[in-house]
């Protein structure tokens, strides 16, 4: 094992960008799981004891090997025929199968072959995933003779290592990143393209005086005019060193199915830009109520998935009585998106338009926010022991385990013993976001709950 294959992900890393794969890692009590996740990890995590069923939760941790990162997810004994507390445990080995891209199935090599290791091969094969066979404990020559005889598990190749020594460690670690699926097809170490940042609103509200500010010249055409902009315009903009791409968008008047003529096709323009942009810059009127247009392209934004942040323009014709009315506004029709960032403009003569910058950084910040798998479930283990699931038709439903599944925007995914409603994921979301921010990003959260055994 090379001291360069290990390493804790940088920020620069494919996961602080994209999903990361899961290996499950099973077997019976006592085969060595913890330890040989251990040497996976290249660092003792794993509570490792003589003793059978040490472990019992499914306990994630952050794997590096190769340059690759993935998740490594330790089990309990797995015993199909076992009842009470140990049903329990392999319920979660269970769940963890259920969750994963891959397993590792570890069978001790100098016992061979049990009928509890033949019942989970069965499993397994119903499972569907693929399965590296890890036959450990074979610290010397002649063990690893005896563990040929598991080819009889049908489940290929077995490979022969020894956890506590690292025998063999480095072709498993292999078969491994074989099995787990390839990385997102972006090329991670190119330098990034310019951000892509889509300018939104309502005709007339200021886009294209908020561009031509930004750009430093006349770039587009500003008339008092409504819907003077029709097709998207870009235009790179050098801000505090870096190079953005801003694309000016025409004004959404109307939903696109009522609208008709140029505007039906400007509107579908607009929700293409959108979907072109890393984050969009809502431009209000702030001397003006905030009307139905300016929720809908917000919920656009919103339901595309990208960073936001909101920009109140005009802010010159904006007194007291209006800040007052503005504020009620607010905390009444933006209360869904309370995370994106606001800040007061006025693109005409330029006050604060600098401070939009700092906005867009947080947000594209908040929106590729990746938390490391293990800090999610303990965060979780704790969010549900203050805060358990409300008691529905005698059963309550858990969080059994979470796991980020995408960042831009993050989303994470609880695998639970029932239905959570959808008030509860709420509460989760919202948690998530006092504790790691999140800030001008939606997050969203879904739940895979535990398909009911048949007996």
């Amino acid at each position: 094992m090379r001291p360069d294959d290990r390493g804790d992900p940088s920020p620069d890393a494919p996961s602080a960008r994209g999903p990361v794969p899961v290996l499950a890692v099973i077997g019976r009590p006592n085969v060595g799981k913890s330890t040989l996740v251990n040497r996976i990890l290249g660092r003792r995590e794993a509570v490792v004891e003589d003793i059978p069923g040490v472990t019992r939760d499914r306990v994630p941790y952050d794997a590096l090997w190769n340059g690759r990162e993935f998740t490594v997810v330790d089990t309990g004994g797995w015993n199909p025929d076992a009842r009470g507390m140990a049903e329990l445990i392999t319920a979660q080995a269970e769940m963890a199968v259920a969750a994963a891209d891959a397993v590792l199935f570890v069978v001790d090599a100098t016992v061979g072959i049990t009928d509890a290791d033949a019942a989970v091969v069965k499993i397994l094969r119903r499972a569907g995933k693929p399965v590296i066979l890890a036959a450990n404990k074979v610290d010397d020559q002649r063990i690893e003779a005896e563990a040929a005889s598991l080819w009889n598990l049908g489940l290929g190749e077995p490979y022969p290592v020894s956890a506590l020594h690292g025998r063999g460690s480095g072709d498993m670690l292999d078969a491994i990143l074989d099995a787990l699926p390839e990385p997102p097809p972006e090329d991670w170490d190119k330098p990034r393209g310019p951000r892509r940042v889509a300018i939104v609103g309502k005709p007339n509200v200021g886009k294209s005086s908020l561009l031509n500010r930004l750009a430093g010249e006349e770039r587009v055409v500003v008339d008092d005019v409504a819907g003077t902009t029709v097709d998207p315009v870009d235009e790179l903009v050098e801000l505090g060193g870096r190079t953005w791409k801003f694309i000016d968008t025409a004004g959404i008047r109307k939903r696109v199915n009522t609208a008709s003529g140029h505007e039906y096709y400007a509107s579908l323009r607009t929700n293409t830009a959108i979907d072109r942009a890393e984050v969009a810059v809502m431009v209000v009127d702030a001397s003006q109520s905030l009307s139905e247009q300016d929720l809908r392209i917000i919920h656009n934004v919103d339901d595309a998935g990208r960073a936001l942040v909101i920009a109140f323009n005009k802010w010159d014709l904006v007194d007291e009585e209006r800040r007052y009315y503005l504020d009620r506004e607010i905390e009444r029709d933006l209360v869904q998106v309370q995370w994106a960032p606001r800040v007061n403009i006025t693109a005409k003569t330029g006050w604060h338009v600098d401070r939009l910058q700092r906005a867009l950084e947080a947000a594209l910040a908040g929106w590729e926010t990746r938390v490391p798998t293990g800090a999610l479930n303990a965060f979780l283990g704790r969010l549900v022991a203050e805060h358990p699931h409300p008691i529905r038709g005698g059963k309550q439903a858990k969080i059994l385990f979470g796991t980020q599944a995408a960042t831009a925007p993050p989303m994470f995914i609880l695998f639970t013993s029932g239905k959570l409603e959808d008030q509860y994921l709420r509460f989760v979301e919202r948690r998530l976001r006092e504790e790691y921010g999140f800030v001008g990003s939606p997050v969203h959260v879904q739940q895979r709950p535990r398909k009911k055994r048949a007996r």
